[in-house]
């Protein structure tokens, strides 16, 4: 794609990158089949191509963001799957974000808009704003309908029916290893800290038994995510460096082989901390962090044995119903080896944003679990961070598609890598859906997910470490 910036533009360092991204770019539509929101919407300007003009136009003309641009790129979900269909290797989250930061800082949005943005980015990446958020909204949910504004039955709606005990896992500590092979941060992220304190507690006791030293290090929080897909860089920046601290001191005092992170939309962001810091004075260790970060299946895939402890089948049987295997309606379908049925969601900020694709699913099956993958498992279930709360009616209509597909596979258990899909998708199934990590610790003599106990999603008041 040919583009015409001026020198005195690209000095710029954002609208450089978006220059080498656009011009990469040679209309051939790849992207097209690939994107869930053109798929939903069938307009052309809601694809990845389509909105590649849209930027390129402003960003070019330094124009005024208008309504019509605005609307087609706050309607991208950042799920990157064109990402893995490009064949010119076209970097669209750089590209996006960027265009994202330039509407922040140029358009003036309706005052709904900014309040419920503003909103957002003050309670999210806060866990104890979140949880008082989530129990307001508990009350109100019975209200939901009443909601002039599908957004805000969204906010509603989204309230689990138990709001997890504070994990005291989560404050700044050292978990030591059995065995220990490796010293690893494990970060333990904002919104999964009020959603669910399971997916940290398993994560430690997993990593601690098979060999990795667990250190949550102090200042750690939020990846910075969720602000930064506003186009918020300031707020997204000034969290993130936090993180960058922090890490850095643990790596320069008693060293870090990895920093594990088990929410992939959180894993990819702090994999992008290089180029977020590329003209910062934290460019140096922003390149450290991002160099060592890696998802929980990244690690694992190296400490979990080939000969790994299996789920046995008596245990399997009664697990999830909790009582005789023989006599409970709710007694899940047994494979011909007695294993449960897992159906494996890949969540797109781990299959495109980092390429991981096979680990989590080679480690179920070493786990021995019975792994199955739904159709069109490459495309978004709608979640994406804060999309399906401010894009609830095309959110929607992604996770019907994604529950219809895995609920045809029949299986006993859905697994995520990503918080956001696992709240997503258990909105919408009766089926258990649970975090990777938490099968894994399961299988390797860790206690049973409460996710799959007989009373439901009930979270215990002390985490079981092991």
């Amino acid at each position: 794609m040919q583009t015409t910036f001026t020198p005195e533009q690209l000095k710029d360092p954002g609208t450089a990158r978006s220059n080498e991204i656009l011009r990469s770019c040679v209309h051939c539509g790849f992207c097209t089949a690939t994107c869930p929101t053109y798929q939903v919407l069938g307009d052309e300007l809601d694809s990845p191509r389509g909105r590649i003009y849209l930027i390129k136009d402003m960003l070019e003309n330094e124009r005024k963001p208008d309504e019509k641009t605005v609307k087609h790129i706050d309607r991208c979900l950042s799920c990157l799957a064109c990402m893995t269909t490009c064949p010119s290797g076209i970097h669209y989250m750089h590209l996006v974000d960027h265009a994202r930061a330039y509407i922040e800082k140029n358009y003036d949005r309706p005052w709904s808009d900014r309040a419920l943005r503003w909103l957002l980015a003050r309670i999210l990446p806060y866990p104890m704003r979140f949880r008082v958020a989530l129990l307001g909204a508990k009350i109100g949910r019975p209200f939901a309908r009443l909601m002039p504004d599908a957004r805000l039955r969204a906010m509603l709606e989204m309230a689990p029916k138990t709001i997890p005990p504070v994990s005291r896992n989560d404050d700044p500590q050292t978990f030591p290893a059995q065995n220990k092979k490796m010293r690893v941060a494990l970060m333990t992220g904002c919104a999964q800290k009020a959603l669910n304190t399971d997916i940290n507690d398993a994560t430690i006791r997993l990593l601690t038994r098979l060999g990795a030293e667990v250190v949550v290090a102090e200042g750690a929080g939020c990846c910075g995510a969720l602000t930064h897909h506003m186009g918020k860089e300031d707020e997204s920046h000034a969290t993130a460096a936090r993180n960058i601290k922090a890490w850095a001191r643990e790596m320069d005092g008693e060293g870090l082989d990895a920093i594990v992170i088990n929410t992939s939309g959180c894993g990819t962001t702090v994999k992008d901390y290089g180029h977020m810091f590329r003209n910062d004075p934290l460019a140096d260790d922003a390149a450290r962090i991002s160099a060592i970060a890696k998802d929980v299946s990244e690690v694992l895939i190296d400490l979990l044995p080939d000969d790994a402890p299996q789920l046995q089948p008596n245990v399997a049987k009664t697990a999830i119903a909790g009582t005789d295997a023989d006599t409970s309606p709710s007694q899940p379908t047994q494979t011909g080896d007695g294993t449960l049925k897992v159906a494996y969601h890949a969540a797109c900020s781990l299959q495109h944003g980092q390429q991981i694709k096979t680990y989590p699913k080679d480690l179920l099956k070493k786990a021995g679990f019975t792994v199955l993958e739904p159709a069109d498992s490459h495309l978004c279930c709608g979640s994406a961070g804060t999309y399906n709360l401010m894009q609830p009616e095309i959110s929607k209509q992604l996770k019907d598609r994604k529950v219809q597909t895995l609920e045809a596979l029949t299986p006993d258990i859905i697994a995520a890598g990503n918080i956001g899909c696992m709240m997503q998708i258990g909105g919408g199934t009766d089926v258990p859906i649970v975090h990777t990590v938490e099968l894994l610790d399961w299988a390797t003599g860790g206690p049973q997910p409460p996710a799959l106990t007989a009373e439901g999603k009930q979270h215990p008041q002390v985490p079981m470490l092991k």
